[in-house]
């Protein structure tokens, strides 16, 4: 994992940390993000869109997603959100899986419950914990 690589990680850990300032649900703008163009192309090689900003990002997602699905449900901590986003991305560097692939093995509430666990073991480790998670079922 390069520099840039982390920069990455930390760009989307803000984007999602920034959906609380919108009060999008959680759980849908984070499924709405992962299975969408803009974390299709965040996943190639190298895209423009990677260095747009979280905020630039968030807007993008925002305009292609349906309003009624954001506005209902439970907006997570800033913190859950931030770990979340660095994670997924992080997992993307790691293993080269795309970010609709990722949430398949690893949804929303597996993130979000698993938290207090995970989110102080470095990240290699928390990846490999969410795998066999998914592998029990």
């Amino acid at each position: 994992m390069n520099e840039l690589d982390l920069k990455l990680c930390d760009i989307q850990g803000r984007l999602f940390e920034l959906s609380v300032t919108k009060e999008l649900s959680s759980e849908h703008f984070i499924t709405a993000f992962m299975t969408s163009d803009t974390a299709k192309h965040l996943d190639s090689r190298y895209n423009k869109l990677q260095w747009m900003g979280e905020a630039y990002l968030l807007e993008e997602i925002i305009s292609n997603i349906s309003q009624e699905k954001t506005d209902d449900g439970e907006v997570f901590s800033k913190d859950v959100l931030y770990w979340i986003g660095y994670i997924y991305r992080y997992w993307h560097y790691l293993t080269g899986d795309d970010s609709k692939s990722i949430i398949k093995i690893a949804p929303v509430k597996t993130m979000k419950r698993n938290y207090m666990m995970f989110h102080t073991m470095d990240p290699k480790l928390a990846i490999e914990k969410l795998i066999e998670i998914n592998q029990k079922k």
